[in-house]
């Protein structure tokens, strides 16, 4: 596990941060630019010195500015991925990826140089240099190359802020991929939402310097409490398994812990394991189950609470699903209309085609 306790203070900027991150699996450092994310990556690294603070992993203490322990970069043997894929120019790919794998520490394990290529489907760029290859392209090399060198912790700036959309979501799947394969603890910094529903198992979400919350994504994305909810994409990420497709409706039934949802058709097999953002603002309520509807999904719920949104005329209602929280967004007149009170029977309604899909473990 990953103990990180940080205060540092530079341009007018103060820095008081503390989380801790799972053996395996990724934990996103997320929020807005500026808040410290970057900063707190590189002081995992070894890059720089905070004022004051304790980095620990799995029991090893890499920093302790009370003691005066400061492990140098090249003893922590982390894996670095940055917004640039830093290559170098005059190497091919393979000389660039065989690079990694003569940095690997002596005993180390992991990965073969053959199963790197399969995993990030980089067998094709082998003869070719840098200059020559997209920016997704450039990406999966870098990625490539931090895992040969066998690290015992990957850290991942914004691998995917230097992409446009087409790039972005071509390199999401190999990045799911290595995640699932690895078995390694990755910190990934971001201020992408899509990328933490694609790619994080532990959200830690920070503010001006500042933690603000951590812990499943799925717990933290179903809180009213946190700047999340002001989003307008503001809504609940749900782990769910395909249960079955009916390509003559044109429709892929999902299960969830609470009960079946239907979307538009997927490619993944059954049996698959997902997890959809469910946006609370594509929720309706109905006191009875409506008819003659185009709504996909109506679905039972309880009304476990109403929380405010931060605007006059709307409000949160948590839906309680079984053992899920789903959000609905509407308007405070809808809330008076209809009556709406905690312990409440309604329908929940949400339309299938606002599904975001995404790969989950």
């Amino acid at each position: 596990m990953l103990e990180v306790s940080l205060r540092h203070g530079f341009g007018g900027f103060s820095l008081d941060a503390a989380f801790t991150a799972a053996p395996e699996g990724v934990t996103a450092l997320f929020g807005p630019s500026g808040c410290g994310k970057s900063t707190i990556l590189k002081a995992v690294a070894g890059l720089l010195r905070p004022d004051e603070g304790r980095i620990a992993l799995d029991g090893e203490v890499l920093l302790d500015t009370a003691q005066r322990v400061m492990l140098p970069p090249e003893r922590r043997h982390f894996g670095l991925v940055f917004q640039e894929a830093r290559l170098f120019p005059h190497m091919n790919v393979a000389t660039n990826l065989r690079y990694g794998l003569r940095r690997a520490t002596s005993g180390a394990t992991g990965p073969s140089f053959d199963e790197v290529l399969a995993l990030l489907g980089i067998e094709p760029l082998l003869d070719r240099r840098p200059a020559r290859l997209s920016g997704g392209e450039r990406q999966r090399v870098a990625l490539g190359r931090a895992l040969l060198m066998r690290p015992r912790l990957l850290l991942m700036d914004e691998p995917l802020a230097a992409l446009d959309a087409a790039r972005r979501a071509e390199i999401l799947p190999f990045l799911a991929r290595l995640r699932d394969v690895a078995r390694l603890p990755i910190l990934y910094v971001t201020h992408a939402l899509d990328e933490v529903d694609a790619l994080a198992d532990r959200l830690v979400l920070m503010e001006a310097g500042k933690v603000l919350a951590a812990g499943t994504v799925e717990e933290l994305t179903a809180r009213t409490d946190l700047p999340l909810a002001t989003r307008r994409d503001a809504g609940v990420v749900i782990p769910c398994i395909i249960a079955s497709h009916e390509p003559e409706r044109g429709l892929t039934r999902f299960r969830f812990a609470g009960g079946e949802l239907l979307a538009p058709l997927q490619t993944e097999p059954p049996g698959t394991r997902l997890r959809l953002r469910l946006r609370a603002r594509d929720v309706s309520i109905a006191l009875a189950p409506p008819g003659d509807i185009s709504v996909q999904n109506v679905l039972p719920a309880k009304l476990a609470a109403i929380a405010p949104t931060g605007s006059p005329h709307e409000v949160f209602l948590h839906l309680a699903l079984g053992e899920t929280t789903m959000l609905a967004r509407i308007t405070r007149d809808a809330l008076d209309r209809l009556g709406l009170v905690p312990g409440a029977e309604v329908w929940a309604m949400i339309k299938s085609v606002t599904f975001d899909h995404a790969r989950g473990g």
